[in-house]
C-alpha cells in the first residue's frame, strides 16, 4: 500500500492507496513544528480505526509546500514505515516540463495538480486550486507547465478584513440569496462570495484570450466546492487532482503498484 502526503499551507492530506483506489484519506492542520513521532501515533490510531497497521504501507510520496516540515514528514516514513519516500522537488522525476522563468519556483502541489488534470483532461487546460491561495495554472495540450496566476485566497481574505477592521465581524464564507446585501454580515457574504465569483470569471477570461486557442477549466482545492453551480466559467470540479498527480509520479519513479 501508499501513503501520500499532499502538504499545503492550511491542511495537510495523509491518503492510503491499495493498489486499485484510495481507500482512506485523513486531513489535519499543517504545523510546521510537528515531529515524526506525533505524525506517527495521529496515523497510527486512524489506520487502527480501519482495521490497517503501519506495517502495512510499503511506499510514500511526499508533496509538501512547507520546506520546514519535510525532514519530519520524511524521517515519519524512515523510522515508522521503513521506506525512502519520494519527495516532490527533490528527488523524483515528474515527467513534464515546467516553460517558466525559473522551474525550482513552481510550488510542488501546482505541478502535481498539472500533472494530475494532464492525465484526465485533453487539450489545452486552466487548474483552479481554491486554498490559501488561489492559483490558475496553465497547462499545454502536451502537459507542460506554462505558468498561472497566484491571487490570495478567500479564507486569507476574510481573515485579513476581519483584522484589520474593527467592527467587521468574522462571518461563515456561503452563497448569499441576493448580491446586494441588507446587513454587515450579508454586505460581508456577498462581497466574499460573489467578489471571488467575478475573480474567477475575469481571470478565466483573460487567460483565455491571450492563450488563444480553447481551454478546458477545472476547479480543485479545499473550498472549490463553494462555487459549483455558481459560475459557468468552470467546466469540472474535480477534488482528487492532486492525489491522481501523485499516484503517476510514485509509478513514474518507483515502477511500482502500491
Amino acid at each position: 500500500m501508499l501513503l501520500a502526503i499532499e502538504q499545503g499551507n492550511t491542511n495537510t492530506l495523509f491518503a492510503v492507496h491499495d493498489g486499485e483506489d484510495w481507500i482512506v484519506q485523513w486531513r489535519t492542520a499543517t504545523a510546521a513544528n510537528r515531529t515524526a513521532d506525533e505524525y506517527a501515533v495521529w496515523l497510527t490510531q486512524l489506520l487502527t480505526m480501519r482495521g490497517l497497521e503501519l506495517g502495512t504501507l510499503k511506499g510514500c510520496i511526499i508533496s509538501s509546500v512547507v520546506p520546514q516540515s519535510i525532514f519530519n514528514l520524511r524521517n515519519l516514513a524512515r523510522r515508522y514505515l521503513g521506506v525512502e519516500p519520494l519527495v516532490v522537488g527533490q528527488n523524483v522525476d515528474l515527467g513534464m516540463e515546467a516553460r517558466i522563468e525559473k522551474p525550482s519556483e513552481a510550488g510542488a502541489d501546482r505541478l502535481v495538480n498539472a500533472i494530475g488534470a494532464h492525465l484526465k483532461y485533453p487539450g489545452d487546460l486552466i487548474v483552479i486550486d481554491s486554498g490559501t491561495a488561489t492559483t490558475f495554472d496553465v497547462i499545454a495540450a502536451d502537459g507542460a507547465f506554462e505558468g498561472g496566476v497566484i491571487a490570495p485566497g478567500i479564507n486569507l481574505s476574510l481573515q485579513a478584513l476581519h483584522e484589520a477592521a474593527a467592527m467587521l465581524p468574522r462571518i461563515a464564507i456561503q452563497k448569499p440569496d441576493r448580491v446586494i446585501g441588507k446587513d454587515t454580515v450579508s454586505n460581508m457574504q456577498s462581497g466574499v462570495f460573489w467578489g471571488y465569483i467575478a475573480l474567477i470569471e475575469g481571470l478565466v477570461a483573460r487567460i483565455k484570450t491571450e492563450w488563444g486557442r480553447p481551454m478546458t477549466v477545472i476547479g480543485t482545492g479545499g473550498v472549490a466546492s463553494l462555487f459549483e453551480g455558481a459560475t459557468d466559467s468552470i467546466d469540472h470540479f474535480d477534488p482528487d487532482l492532486t492525489l491522481r498527480g501523485l499516484l503517476d509520479v510514485w509509478r513514474r519513479n518507483s515502477g511500482k503498484t502500491p
